[in-house]
């Protein structure tokens, strides 16, 4: 019974992000729907139920500690926390982005790319070599993570035939 519910929330989250895809397609704002139809709906649901498939009912304990791992996490929130200190206010009028380039982008955009939707011209014309680039990082990642849980479904199947 725990794995059905568990299933439904799963496949309930994908119908969900494929609607916020399919709304954002409405909105004119394509780059979202196929971020959100790639991230949302396609990785985001396949991790849930790979992560599924790979549980267990138990939990299994670990006696050694990871002081190394959370050295580490502190020091990168600390280094985070600390380049925040120098970012200007959110919303000022002032900041560098609101004085450089989006007065161009709002106001030469629809002559030059002809697209209704701001975002979506920015995205796809003014920073298209980006946007694939951040796309490729995003595939890259989401196949990495599938090679790892992979990895640990060939170890379980090893212990158990040995």
């Amino acid at each position: 019974m725990r794995l059905r519910s568990l299933l439904a929330t799963v496949m309930l989250t994908g119908i969900y992000s494929f609607l916020g895809a399919s709304w954002m397609l409405l909105l004119d704002a394509p780059d979202v729907a196929f971020t959100e139809a790639a991230v949302g709906a396609g990785i985001s649901t396949v991790l849930m139920l790979i992560t599924l498939t790979l549980t267990t009912k138990e939990e299994k304990r670990s006696e050694k500690k990871h002081w190394g791992a959370l050295l580490v996490v502190f020091a990168t929130g600390a280094a985070l926390f600390y380049g925040t200190l120098d970012m200007p206010h959110y919303g000022d009028p002032n900041a560098p982005i609101h004085r450089h380039v989006a007065p161009q982008y709002l106001e030469d955009s629809p002559k030059e790319v002809g697209v209704p939707n701001i975002v979506t011209a920015v995205l796809a014309s003014y920073r298209g070599y980006d946007t694939l680039g951040e796309t490729t990082v995003i595939f890259t990642a989401g196949i990495a993570v599938l090679l790892l849980l992979r990895r640990g479904r060939f170890r379980r199947r090893e212990r158990k035939g040995s």
